[in-house]
């Protein structure tokens, strides 16, 4: 019985995605200190979708497969359907990992998860001038289209009080 599948040699022997964006929108970085593997994942982000990603890792070949893997599946998705990407997702479609490799697995969807976030974190807000739909279940405070934070009171975005404590 081999021990890897041949997707995964096929994904570490032709990683795919490989290598470093310029000007990436988002960094994040991922690492074991128990086998030593580490990988960082770049994106682009264009209209609320991943439109490149690029990964460089160092680690044994299960690492590298997983993050071609997750390369892969990330490529197009929005950021809210990249974040769904897990470990279990990821080594299903590379057909299983050794039960000794599984740690592995998480490295590479970390690693996107953390760039996600780097990119959410640096965004800038965008103007919004409609009028604010969103809020509270007593109907009286409304929320922030952005931040989901409660507002004083039903107003546009251009006059809105952000509550403090909420």
């Amino acid at each position: 019985m081999a021990i890897y599948s041949d997707k995964v040699i096929d994904h570490f022997m032709n990683p795919r995605n490989v290598g470093e964006l310029e000007d990436p929108n988002g960094i994040g970085e991922a690492g074991e200190i128990v086998c030593g593997d580490m990988t960082i994942f770049m994106i682009k982000v264009k209209n609320d979708r991943i439109e490149e990603v690029r990964f460089r890792t160092v680690g044994c070949g299960a690492a590298i497969a997983v993050s071609s893997m997750v390369s892969e599946m990330a490529k197009g998705k929005t950021l809210d359907e990249a974040m769904k990407i897990t470990n279990i997702l990821v080594a299903d479609q590379l057909e299983g990992l050794p039960s000794n490799k599984m740690h592995c697995s998480n490295l590479g969807a970390d690693a996107l998860h953390k760039a996600i976030e780097n990119y959410r974190e640096k965004k800038p807000l965008t103007a919004y001038s409609g009028e604010i739909k969103s809020f509270t279940d007593d109907n009286k405070t409304a929320k922030c289209p952005f931040c989901d934070k409660p507002l004083m009171e039903k107003t546009s975005c251009d006059e809105m009080d952000v509550v403090d404590d909420y």
